[in-house]
């Protein structure tokens, strides 16, 4: 499965061509699921990828949003590659973990260069590039990507690729999505416990919607929803552009402890019920409706916890209806708008959940749908539902994209700083830039 530490890690946008396969990891606090992608699994004709391996294990040593037990997140990972590997019938020697750990959070910089007379070329877009990496100053933080959001010429903006066009100034924005130092340094060392090479981070909010949004709500405005174990994080598109990412470090196991106290229930019993009978919205007949649990402890004598289904739902809906408003009340406060009718795609295990759905339609006041990894369509049912569209992701963009204005192995190398920016492209940085934007474009 694994092999010694390289020196060095794949661009996770090339990873399809230069590696025997591409291994996605995600690390949540509920699951840890491990995709293998073959080289021979990207559908160039139809955009669609084959996994040809999928697995997915009980997360340990992760809570709060943080690994906290080395040992135990590194033996769930272990054994979830181990099992992907043998449905895949290929060896794994490193992994592009999906996660939504570490406080993730996004920054925009922009850049502003005067132009001469002649069209605008590859030269001006090279400069450009380079003074808005200068921009990134993020003490204690790690980048993970570095996103196009858009072009703009004289001020005028949404230009997707201004070469050829005149101008006096040409300005372009960035995303940049960060994690906690600390937090991408402890999840290096876990990799390396398991003996796995660390090939790049993704966002699990940016890589679920690359496999559950179409092209025309990344183009008409969307939010991507992902609802884990540990975690509740937004990824917001606009113009066929990542636009802001958000982060809460609540989830559905939160739910699951919330019923086990609330019933005073054991938390196995507590996620049976939840799975079972939850739900965030009333239904009928559940005030007569009675529930089983068992009861805490390990008193042989005490009976079952015996309650109505009605309550249940007391305890489930008051802590979704929190975790989406407060997801809101911090969209709105990032200043991030969007067009009347733009939907929300609700993705992860959490997302499932009996009545989220029609929760999050009254929360947001717009329209609400199920995601799934749309673009993987030879995925078992058991790995086709919204909690493994981060994993897909990340192979959908392995094979086809976004190619990001850094490489994963110089933002997995050290922070990006001013210094930095005249050489972190390496090599020509105008062939580079020319590159980068054709393959986003």
């Amino acid at each position: 499965m694994a092999g010694k530490k390289a020196d060095s890690t794949v661009d996770a946008g090339r990873a399809a061509n230069r590696a025997p396969v591409v291994a996605a990891l995600d690390l949540g606090q509920s699951k840890v699921a491990c995709f293998i992608m073959k080289p021979d699994g990207v559908r160039h004709a139809d955009r669609t990828i084959r996994v040809a391996g999928a697995s997915h294990v009980q997360s340990k040593g992760v809570r709060g949003g943080a690994i906290v037990n080395m040992d135990e997140a590194a033996q769930a990972i272990g054994h979830a590659v181990e099992r992907a590997e043998r449905t895949a019938g290929a060896p794994v020697s490193g992994v592009i973990v999906t996660t939504a750990i570490g406080q993730m959070a996004s920054h925009r910089v922009q850049a502003r260069v005067s132009l001469g007379a002649n069209p605008i070329g590859d030269a001006d877009l090279a400069r450009a590039i380079g003074m808005a990496l200068a921009q990134i100053r993020l003490p204690n933080r790690r980048p993970i990507h570095v996103l196009p959001i858009g072009w703009s010429v004289d001020g005028a903006r949404g230009v997707h690729d201004p070469r050829a066009m005149r101008g006096h100034s040409l300005g372009l924005d960035l995303l940049v999505v960060s994690m906690a130092e600390g937090a991408f340094a402890s999840l290096s060392h876990c990799l390396e416990l398991a003996h796995l090479d660390l090939q790049g981070v993704a966002a699990a909010p940016v890589v679920s919607s690359l496999a559950s949004l179409e092209e025309d709500e990344m183009d008409l405005g969307c939010v991507c929803i992902d609802m884990g174990g540990g975690s509740t994080s937004a990824a917001v598109w606009g113009g066929r552009s990542l636009l802001h990412i958000e982060s809460l470090n609540v989830g559905g196991d939160h739910v699951t402890s919330d019923i086990a106290r609330g019933l005073s229930t054991s938390k196995a019993g507590a996620e049976r019920l939840k799975t079972l009978h939850g739900s965030a919205m009333a239904s009928a007949n559940e005030d007569r409706e009675m529930l089983e649990a068992p009861p805490r402890g390990e008193d042989v004598g005490a009976g079952p916890v015996i309650v109505p289904r009605a309550m249940l739902k007391t305890v489930i809906a008051p802590r979704v209806e929190e975790t989406l408003e407060l997801l809101r009340d911090r969209l709105r406060n990032a200043g991030v708008g969007l067009e009347p009718g733009a939907g929300l795609v609700l993705a992860g295990g959490a997302s499932q959940l009996n009545g989220v759905r029609e929760l999050a339609v009254r929360v947001f006041d717009r329209p609400v749908r199920l995601g799934r990894p749309q673009r993987a369509p030879h995925l078992a049912d058991s790995a086709a539902g919204p909690a493994f569209c981060s994993a897909a992701g990340v192979l959908l963009r392995a094979a086809y994209g976004p190619r990001e204005a850094v490489s994963a192995r110089k933002l997995m190398s050290r922070q990006i700083t001013a210094a930095d920016a005249p050489r972190i492209q390496g090599g020509n940085l105008v062939a580079r830039a020319a590159g980068w934007l054709r393959d986003n474009l």
